[in-house]
């Protein structure tokens, strides 16, 4: 082959090498250039895997017409070749010894090369029907010398001929360069996929920490990116409607599936006692222990006053009279404490009426401790108990809602490469609403990328149907779509992407892989407020 013919074959095999980021293309395209480089009949190239095997890849062969492996999507049977036996080289196998040693082999003549050799390629000869003559076999070894894989060329032909021909040494040394290249490009394609694996296994880590954490927050950190790729999925294929001409590659897909898992992230410094409060009057435990306490002092305290009135009064009407009002006001105080008891536990709503009277229950009985009056609720417990939605007071819930602050810092902070810099964005936005009254940033629906809202969907519809929150329990799903469907109207999720959940039927996908049977009841789609199937 010219020079200028070769030089230019470098040339385009160092674009190609450059541009691609798929690993067995890139193999595929290193086979290739080096087969025509060395106008070889056939060619095969192996990667190394951890077990320091050689891994079949790609195989080509003109005579047999044969494309296996790489691109052609054909599977083989051909069994990894170990370059090591109980510690000795592998003589059985010429791309175990050029491996082994490092060294390149190159065979004018299998039939008169050694009795290991001539075995090895007459199996692979009597398998296809057909006839090795010639053997190239490269190492390839990055500029480290590390071994990134081996190129086998068989059958080297003369110029427009078809007769086999040995490989020159000039030719030899020619392929070998172009291996050490495109080792180099293997070897930075590696590197690239390895630090994309090791920050996938980190957000992984990040939420399994979450997970350690609170057991809660943990099953939600799981769940959500499973969710929103789902819901983003659906978007995906939807070709009706305002949401039709979004689309996603596998970049897109990568980038949003990595902004799932690391979504919560600040939970990290959120304290364990807000985040996994379950009770209203929990801190690092529940008072309520303290609170049942002071209630059994009352009524200790109340059954004593009265049983010295009843020991000194001589009256049987009016001892009857005593011991009916003692009786009075030790059932009042056991309804009292179950109606704090009940209060403690958080639920979507308690109404004003209630919230005062844990104020008249507080001024109503007093107890003696240490010679002090001492209420039996504190203005603490009154203010907590006082909740009207779950279980967390105003000030915890800026400690809860200030994770995602933490979440934006952080991610903000990290270097994202090019591919992956909206993941900021897709991951700080779940808590933001479609008119602006969300958190942290106040976005509205026009300053939020789709992926960032379909994220916001998918961790309200996550929040609702969870059975493992210590406050709540779980909801069907048929109630969990109504809750959102007011959403809808209120203009806190998106609208379409909110249609494109029920049409596509998202939240049953969803429900079969997460969900307990008794969430799953029949859905009434005219019921959702909202949505309409036009």
């Amino acid at each position: 082959m010219h020079v200028s013919h070769i030089l230019n074959e470098f040339l385009n095999v160092s674009v190609a090498l450059s541009g691609e980021k798929n690993t067995s293309k890139l193999l595929e395209s290193i086979l290739l250039s080096a087969k025509k480089l060395a106008n070889a009949d056939g060619g095969t190239i192996y990667s190394v895997n951890e077990k320091n095997e050689l891994v079949f890849d790609t195989l080509f062969n003109d005579t047999l017409k044969l494309h296996l492996g790489g691109s052609s999507n054909s599977i083989t049977s051909l069994k990894p070749i170990p370059i090591y036996i109980d510690g000795e080289t592998n003589m059985g196998a010429i791309v175990a010894q050029a491996a082994a040693t490092g060294q390149v082999i190159n065979i004018d003549d299998v039939s008169k090369a050694s009795e290991l050799h001539q075995i090895r390629s007459k199996t692979v000869d009597q398998q296809y029907n057909y006839h090795t003559q010639s053997i190239l076999t490269i190492p390839m070894k990055n500029h480290e010398g590390d071994l990134s894989g081996v190129l086998q060329l068989v059958n080297a032909r003369a110029d427009n001929s078809k007769a086999i021909i040995p490989f020159s040494k000039d030719l030899s040394r020619t392929v070998e360069a172009l291996a050490s290249l495109a080792s180099v490009a293997l070897t930075n394609r590696q590197l690239i996929d390895n630090m994309e694996e090791l920050f996938q296994a980190f957000t992984r880590l990040i939420a399994k920490a979450i997970d350690e954490k609170s057991p809660y927050t943990g099953g939600h950190c799981r769940r959500v990116p499973e969710l929103t790729m789902m819901i983003a999925e659906a978007v995906h294929r939807h070709d009706q409607g305002p949401m039709a001409e979004f689309k996603m590659n596998d970049a897109d897909r990568h980038e949003l599936n990595l902004a799932g898992w690391i979504h919560d992230c600040g939970k990290v410094a959120t304290p364990e006692y807000v985040m996994d409060k379950s009770k209203k009057l929990e801190t690092v435990f529940d008072r309520i222990s303290l609170v049942e306490t002071r209630f059994e002092l009352a009524k200790r305290e109340t059954e004593l006053s009265y049983m010295k009135k009843l020991l000194a009064e001589q009256d049987v009407e009016l001892k009857q009279a005593l011991q009916t009002e003692l009786d009075s006001k030790l059932a009042r105080l056991d309804s009292d404490l179950q109606f704090v008891v009940n209060a403690n536990t958080g639920g979507e709503f308690m109404k004003p009426e209630d919230q005062e009277y844990l104020s008249q229950i507080a001024q109503s009985y007093t107890v003696t401790l240490q010679g002090n009056k001492i209420a039996l609720l504190s203005d603490n417990e009154i203010y907590n108990l006082r909740t009207a939605r779950g279980t967390l007071n105003p000030e915890e819930r800026t400690i809860i809602n200030r994770h995602m602050d933490i979440t934006v810092e952080m991610l903000d902070t990290l270097p994202f490469p090019k591919h992956l810099k909206r993941v900021p964005e897709f991951a700080g936005g779940h808590h933001e609403k479609m008119d602006g009254t969300g958190y942290p940033k106040k976005l509205k629906r026009e300053e939020m990328s789709v992926p960032a809202r379909i994220m916001a969907i998918a961790d309200i519809f996550e929040a609702l149907t969870a059975a493992d929150r210590p406050y709540k329990d779980a909801k069907k799903i048929s109630e969990c779509l109504k809750i959102m469907g007011f959403m809808k109207k209120d203009n806190h999720i998106d609208p379409d992407l909110f249609d494109v959940f029920i049409k596509e039927k998202v939240y049953e996908q969803y429900a079969q892989k997460f969900l307990k049977p008794e969430q799953m009841d029949e859905i009434d789609l005219t019921k959702i407020p909202g949505f309409t199937l036009n």
